[in-house]
C-alpha cells in the first residue's frame, strides 16, 4: 500500500504549487542578473512637436553615458523645415536653417571714442578704432530669396556689409547746398538761388560715411564752448582773417590748437552784452526771458548775438547762407548754439508764421527793398504779431547820400508794411508788427505790397517760392496772443485748433498727455542711463510732434537746446512748437539735412522710420543721422519691432554700437529702443 501513496503524493495539488514557486525564484534571480551587468540597452525618451519649426528631441537615462545612433530611433518620415524669413531690403536673409546656437559669452566692455563703458561721455578723449577703414570701401553681397508668388524667379537683394569712408574733399559736405552739378544749370543767381537747395537726383544721394578733419578731438562742452573751440574741429582762418578786426574770432596766440570768441560782432564790437542791454533799453517791453523768449539772428555770423541771449533764456535762430564766409554756421554750432545754414532768396525759409518774438539784422548785407520788398515780406510773415525787428546798418546812421536813400526807401517799405517805428537810436533801428489787419485794410486800394488771398496759408513752406504780399494775421488772433515765457512751454496755445489731423475735441489733452509721457520717459532714460553725466548739448527731435520730448528736457534742467524737426510726411505742428518756445524746423527725412556734419550730440527718433520706410529707404536716412551726429554721439531709435532688424543691420554697416532695449511697456510691446553710439572711425 505505501507505494501506492508515494505516486499519489507525487500527484497531489500541493507538490505542484511548490514546484512552480521554485522555478518562478530561480527564473526572477536570472533575470535580475541579467538587468544588474552592464551589457543592457539604453532607455530612450524621443519626443517632437507638432509646431513646424520644433526640432526633435532625443535624452537618455541620466546614469549612462553611452552613445546612440540618434538616425536609427527616428521616423523616416519625420522631418524639420525651418521658414525663410521675409526678404527686407538691404538685410541678410538666411537661405538656410540652422539649429539654435548657445550664445557666447558677451565680449569684455571696451571703450570706443569719447564714450566710457558706463555710457557717459568722458573728458579724457582718447581716440578708440573700431577698425581701420582705409581700405573698406563699400562692401556689398547678394542674397537671392524665394519667389514673391507674382514671379518664378527668385529675387536678388544687394545688401550692404559694411559703408566706406568717402573722401577727404567731402569732410564737411551739406549735400543739397553743395551739389554743384545742379547749381551749374540755375538759370540765374542773382537773387541768390545758389544758396539755396538743390538735393541729389535720386540714386546719386550720399552712400558713403562723411570723415572727420584729421586730429578730430571731443568738442569742449558747454558753456566754455560759447568761447573757445578746438581748431583741429573747424580748421579754417578765413573769418579769423577776414572778421577778427571786428572782434568775430581770433586764433590763440598762447595755444594754437583753439579759436576763441570774444562775443562782439560788426555791429557790436565792444561786446553783444552790452548790445543787448542798449536794446532792452530802447524799447520797454522788449524783456528778454519774458515776452521775447524766440528770437532769429539773420546773418548771424558766429552766432554771438544768440549765444549770449542764451543765458537771458531766450532761444535764438541764427541762419546765414554758405556763402564766403562759409564756415559761419558750423562756427556757430560747435560753440554750442542753435543755427542752420538758410538763404533769403528766393523761396520761403522753413519756419512758421508768427514764429519768432524778435527779428535781428545787423549788417546782414541783404536788400530788404529790392523786388517790391519781398525779402521783408518774408521777415513779416514770421514775426509775431507785435513782434520787434531790429535792423543794425549803415543806413540808420551814416548820413552819405546814397545811404539816406536806402534809409527812406527803408522808411516807406515799413509804413507800407504798417510797421511802427518805435526807436530809432544810434545805429539801431526797431519796428514793431502790429496785433491785427486794421492797418492793411485801412489803406488806400492799389497800396502795395497787397494783402495775400485768404486762400494762401502762410505755414506751408517746403519748396514754397516767396510771395510779394503781406500774410495775413488771423482774424482770432491765433498766434499773437501767446503767454510770456515760462508759462507758454505748458500752456496748449490756441494754434492748437488749426493742425490738421483727425482729432478736434480732444487737441488739449493730446498735449498735456504728449507732455506727461515724455517727462515720464527722460525721468526714466536720467535714473537708468545716467544722462545727468551725458555732456548734451545740441539735441535734434527728428519727429517732434508738439514739441514734449523737448519740453520734458527743459523740465528736467538738462542744459541743452533742442531742434524739433516737423517731418513732411505728416501734420504741420510747427506753429505750436514756436508758441510754446521753442525752436522747430519742416524737413522731409528723405532728403539731406541743411547742416554741417558732425554738429549734433544726439538725434532722437520716435516713430520716424515706421512712417518714412514707406517713402524711401531706410538707408538714406541713417547715412544722413550719421553724417550730422558727432563722433561718440548718440542715437535713441524708439520704433516698432518690424523695423528694428533692418535698422540694426545698417547701423553694424556704418560702425554703430548699438543695445536693442525693451520700452517701459515690457518685452511683450510692439516697440522697442535702439540705443546707437556713434564711434570715431579712423581712416
Amino acid at each position: 500500500m505505501k507505494p501506492l501513496a508515494n505516486a499519489d503524493l507525487l500527484k497531489s495539488p500541493t507538490l505542484i504549487k511548490i514546484s512552480a514557486l521554485l522555478l518562478l525564484t530561480v527564473a526572477s534571480f536570472y533575470f535580475g542578473n541579467h538587468l544588474s551587468n552592464d551589457s543592457y540597452h539604453q532607455l530612450l525618451f524621443f519626443s517632437s512637436s507638432s509646431s513646424a519649426t520644433s526640432i526633435p528631441q532625443v535624452s537618455i537615462s541620466p546614469n549612462s553615458n553611452k552613445a546612440f545612433n540618434l538616425s536609427a530611433i527616428i521616423p523616416s518620415n519625420h522631418t524639420t523645415t525651418q521658414p525663410s524669413p521675409t526678404p527686407i531690403p538691404s538685410v541678410v536673409t538666411e537661405t538656410e536653417a540652422h539649429p539654435p546656437m548657445l550664445p557666447s559669452p558677451p565680449p569684455p566692455i571696451r571703450s570706443f571714442g569719447i564714450v566710457d563703458e558706463n555710457g557717459v561721455m568722458s573728458d579724457d578723449f582718447e581716440v578708440g578704432e573700431v577698425e581701420n577703414v582705409k581700405d573698406w570701401g563699400n562692401q556689398t553681397e547678394i542674397v537671392e530669396s524665394e519667389s514673391d508668388g507674382e514671379s518664378s524667379k527668385p529675387t536678388t537683394k544687394f545688401r550692404i556689409k559694411k559703408f566706406g569712408m568717402c573722401p577727404e574733399s567731402m569732410r564737411e559736405y551739406i549735400p543739397c547746398l553743395d551739389n554743384t552739378d545742379a547749381i551749374k544749370k540755375l538759370e540765374s543767381t542773382e537773387r541768390g538761388e545758389k544758396f539755396e537747395r538743390h538735393c541729389p537726383e535720386k540714386g546719386n544721394g550720399l552712400n558713403c560715411l562723411v570723415p572727420p578733419p584729421k586730429g578730430y578731438r571731443q568738442p569742449i562742452p558747454w558753456p566754455r564752448s560759447r568761447d573757445e573751440v578746438w581748431f583741429s574741429n573747424v580748421p579754417h582762418t578765413r573769418l579769423v582773417e577776414d572778421k577778427g578786426g571786428q572782434n568775430w574770432i581770433s586764433r590763440d596766440t598762447r595755444d594754437k590748437n583753439k579759436f576763441k570768441f570774444p562775443g562782439g560782432g560788426t555791429q557790436f564790437i565792444h561786446g553783444a552784452d552790452q548790445y543787448l542791454d542798449q536794446i532792452s533799453k530802447m524799447v520797454a517791453d522788449i524783456t528778454f526771458g519774458k515776452h521775447i523768449r524766440v528770437a532769429m539772428d539773420v546773418g548771424c555770423g558766429v552766432a554771438s548775438f544768440g549765444a549770449y541771449l542764451l543765458s537771458r533764456d531766450v532761444l535764438t535762430m541764427s541762419v546765414a547762407p554758405k556763402d564766403v564766409h562759409e564756415n559761419q554756421i558750423q562756427f556757430a554750432l560747435e560753440r554750442g548754439v542753435p543755427a542752420m545754414a538758410a538763404a533769403f532768396a528766393t523761396r520761403r525759409l522753413l519756419y512758421p508764421s508768427q514764429a519768432f518774438d524778435l527779428i535781428h539784422c545787423s549788417r546782414c548785407r541783404i536788400n530788404w527793398t529790392r523786388d517790391d520788398g519781398i525779402l521783408l515780406l518774408e521777415i513779416n510773415r514770421m514775426l509775431r504779431a507785435g513782434g520787434y525787428f531790429a535792423w543794425a546798418a549803415q543806413p540808420v546812421y551814416k548820413h552819405e547820400a546814397a545811404l539816406e536813400e536806402q534809409w527812406t526807401e527803408m522808411l516807406n517799405l515799413t509804413t507800407s508794411l504798417c510797421w511802427k517805428l518805435v526807436k530809432k537810436e544810434g545805429y539801431v533801428a526797431i519796428w514793431q508788427k502790429p496785433l491785427n489787419n486794421t492797418c492793411y485794410l485801412g489803406r488806400e486800394d492799389g497800396t502795395k505790397p497787397p494783402l495775400c488771398d485768404e486762400s494762401d496759408d502762410p505755414d506751408n513752406v517746403w519748396y514754397t517760392n516767396l510771395k510779394p504780399c503781406i500774410s495775413r494775421i488771423p482774424e482770432n488772433g491765433y498766434g499773437g496772443n501767446v503767454t510770456s515765457w515760462p508759462t507758454r512751454l505748458h500752456t496748449p496755445p490756441d494754434r492748437l485748433q488749426t493742425i490738421q489731423f483727425d482729432s478736434y475735441i480732444a487737441r488739449k489733452e493730446l498735449f498735456k498727455a504728449e507732455s506727461k509721457f515724455w517727462n515720464e520717459i527722460i525721468g526714466g532714460y536720467l535714473r537708468a542711463m545716467k544722462w545727468k553725466k551725458m555732456k548734451l548739448r545740441n539735441v535734434m527731435d527728428m519727429k517732434a510732434g508738439f514739441g514734449g520730448f523737448a519740453a520734458a528736457l527743459n523740465d528736467h534742467k538738462l542744459d541743452c537746446w533742442v531742434l524739433n524737426v516737423v517731418p513732411i510726411s505728416g501734420p504741420n505742428t510747427l506753429p505750436v512748437i514756436y508758441d510754446r518756445g521753442l525752436l522747430g524746423v519742416m524737413h522731409d527725412w528723405c532728403e539731406p539735412f541743411d547742416t554741417y556734419p558732425r554738429t549734433y550730440d544726439f538725434l532722437h527718433a520716435s516713430g520716424l522710420f515706421s512712417v518714412e520706410r514707406k517713402r524711401c529707404e531706410m538707408s538714406t536716412i541713417l547715412l544722413e543721422m550719421d553724417r550730422i551726429l558727432r563722433p561718440g554721439g548718440r542715437a535713441y531709435i524708439r520704433d516698432s519691432i518690424d523695423v528694428m532688424d533692418e535698422i540694426q543691420e545698417i547701423t553694424k554697416a556704418m560702425g554703430w554700437h548699438t543695445s536693442l532695449r525693451d520700452t517701459s511697456e515690457g518685452p511683450h510691446a510692439s516697440y522697442r529702443i535702439l540705443t546707437c553710439e556713434k564711434r570715431l572711425l579712423k581712416a
